[in-house]
């Protein structure tokens, strides 16, 4: 098992056993995803992986393009629409909640694809749209709406956001992150 798959493993329960693991719904799919975005589309084990995933998009609500780069120990917190899109740019240690999006603007000044750093929390109902960065350590409150850049070490909250800068705005809130 290598260690992108070992460290998503890890983020549930501190767990290490890929039996075990497959039961757990996020993991079970970020397990396809990964196998998924290694091989091409059209590869007997990329035909495979992708219909695979395309099932357990079905059966969870998870619509998570294959074309996302998504760092080590990615953590889906329950099953429930989710949806990012394709070039969109997740770093390592991420929560995600149900019914988030993480979207693409098609126009405006914004145009593009979210960056998020490392260790950031995303609180359910959240969206995040356009060509923004956000920065490491940021939680994201449930049900905001970002639009913008986001500085590192932050606590985003509403619709519209407002920022407010906090030291450590994830500790308690990423937990079983594998060294």
């Amino acid at each position: 098992m290598n260690r992108t798959i070992r460290a998503d493993l890890y983020r549930y329960e501190g767990e290490t056993s890929l039996l075990k693991g497959l039961w757990t719904p996020g993991f079970r799919y970020m397990y396809f995803h990964r196998k998924a975005s290694k091989h091409k589309k059209y590869s007997p084990l990329g035909i495979l992986y992708g219909l695979i995933i395309r099932r357990l998009s079905h059966k969870f609500g998870f619509q998570i393009s294959v074309s996302a780069s998504i760092g080590e120990g990615f953590y889906i917190g329950h099953f429930g629409t989710i949806v990012v899109s394709g070039k969109t740019k997740i770093g390592k240690n991420c929560n995600i909640a149900h019914s988030t999006t993480i979207g693409q603007a098609s126009r405006g000044k914004r145009k593009g694809n979210p960056s998020l750093g490392d260790h950031v929390w995303i609180g359910t109902g959240s969206v995040l749209v356009g060509n923004i960065q956000i920065g490491s350590n940021v939680l994201i409150a449930p049900n905001s709406f970002v639009n913008m850049d986001v500085p590192a070490n932050s606590l985003v909250i509403g619709n519209p956001a407002k920022v407010i800068l906090k030291e450590n705005a994830t500790e308690g809130y990423i937990n079983h992150i594998l060294t």
